[in-house]
């Protein structure tokens, strides 16, 4: 896979997404990348187009789907930012951003709930 043409992508994102990529030491001619036709909502542009990207990391044996948005190099862009995101949580997951935001959204899930962790709270 070559990295994907982003003209819809703005160069900062672009930038970042290329400083993980080589952080983490990820090989993009091991991902392999298909274009399927998407389903749901969207009528005709949707059952006529292949946007829908599919993309395979073997060495961790990793999947990812997107189909977020009408456009197919705009879906590039997302799936091979959540693949990244699959591969960090997988090979470094104490530097993972995502990992650190699943455990921020469950302190706050439990702080609610009050359950272990929430603390103590006034009455």
């Amino acid at each position: 896979m070559n990295f994907p043409e982003l003209s819809d992508i703005t160069p900062a994102k672009t930038a970042a997404l290329k400083e993980r990529i080589a952080r983490l030491g990820i090989d993009l001619r091991l991902v392999d990348e298909q274009f399927t036709r998407g389903g749901g909502k969207g009528g005709q542009k949707i059952n006529k187009t292949s946007n829908a990207v599919l993309l395979r990391y073997a060495p961790l044996d990793l999947v990812v789907r997107c189909q977020r948005e009408r456009k197919r190099s705009l879906n590039r862009f997302l799936a091979l930012r959540e693949l990244v995101d699959e591969i960090e949580v997988r090979i470094s997951p104490e530097t993972s951003g995502r990992l650190a935001e699943i455990e921020r959204i469950r302190r706050r899930k439990a702080r609610k709930r009050g359950g272990p962790g929430a603390g103590t709270r006034p009455a």
